[in-house]
């Protein structure tokens, strides 16, 4: 009985330390990492720690019609933060077309319209947060 206890136990300890050193020296691709970095920095700029702490209302209907951004209230809504969060998504998206339109430096016609749409994605969402926090506080 005492044989089998200790195998067992051994097994164990040897599962673990297995599993322990799997864990230890796991290597995740740089895509994966930077992919979730900049998920989680568009969440906390987007305000998502706000949303998830004090659970805002989606929009408010004064009149029978959405909207997501209500002027005079310094309250922020759940609309607001996702609308924030997709736009910094798009400049983001924005940042590495244009990044990655370097690559193309053989094939020009590419390479240009590639930039192209990187700077009107950044443009766009940066127009777009603007006008929304314009919007916000009557400006």
């Amino acid at each position: 009985m005492a044989r089998q206890i200790r195998k067992q136990v051994t097994s164990l300890s040897h599962l673990m330390q297995k599993t322990y050193w799997k864990i230890v020296t796991i290597k995740p691709s740089l895509l994966l990492i930077a992919i979730t970095v900049t998920a989680v920095c568009i969440f906390l700029a987007g305000g998502g720690v706000y949303d998830l702490l004090e659970q805002p209302v989606f929009a408010v209907f004064p009149s029978g019609r959405p909207y997501f951004a209500y002027p005079g209230l310094g309250e922020q809504w759940l609309g607001e933060s996702v609308f924030a969060m997709i736009l910094y998504g798009l400049g983001t998206i924005g940042l590495l077309l244009t990044y990655q339109s370097t690559k193309y430096a053989y094939r020009p016609r590419q390479a240009f319209m590639m930039l192209l749409i990187g700077v009107v994605l950044i443009v766009m969402a940066y127009i777009l947060v603007e006008y929304q926090f314009m919007a916000k506080f009557n400006y």
